[in-house]
């Protein structure tokens, strides 16, 4: 069983996030692989596919959008499971990282064109040393810094127990060749 575990990153924290998925779907027994969405990779040389996108002002990032977008047929066809990353917090109107509220605008899409079989939203991280110039910039803003905290929130047990849950569905659903 061939996974790829694609991902958009800006600075890194989702990329993270793929890579770790791909070493826990290794440590179960899959042949995992995490790479960049820029690398164009054809999702077709893969019987599975886990795609996370960072999250900015409630959207997937343009690169991960664009992906979806251009491999709709072969996506459709196959075992693809979502995750995106992004909020740092819980603000005083969202109750749980489960919150609808946190889902990106693209996801209701993706569910109706390639019908993946699950999405996971998980906590993100900020490092000021790592930001451009336009987010370090905005960062110097005392409103800006109270919404942008600095700190890695990534729930690394939450994201554990999801790629188990991947590497469960994978051993015992079989995958329809392509």
């Amino acid at each position: 069983m061939r996974v790829i575990v694609l991902y958009a990153s800006r600075y890194g924290s989702t990329k993270g996030i793929a890579e770790f998925i791909a070493e826990k779907l290794r440590q179960r027994g899959v042949q995992a692989e995490a790479r960049s969405v820029d690398a164009a990779p054809d999702p077709g040389d893969y019987d599975a596919v886990v795609i996370g996108s960072a999250v900015y002002m409630g959207h997937w990032m343009k690169e991960a959008v664009e992906f979806v977008r251009r491999n709709r047929t072969a996506l459709t066809g196959m075992p693809v499971w979502l995750f995106s990353s992004g909020p740092l917090e819980l603000g005083p109107e969202i109750a749980s990282i489960d919150d609808p509220k946190l889902e990106p605008e693209e996801i209701s899409g993706f569910l109706e064109a390639i019908h993946p079989r699950g999405h996971r939203v998980f906590f993100g991280a900020l490092d000021p040393g790592k930001l451009g110039f336009m987010h370090r910039t905005l960062r110097k803003l005392p409103a800006a810094r109270a919404i942008l905290p600095e700190g890695d929130f990534r729930d690394w047990n939450n994201i554990e127990a999801w790629a188990e849950s991947i590497a469960h569905a994978l051993a015992t659903q079989p995958v329809a060749p392509a």
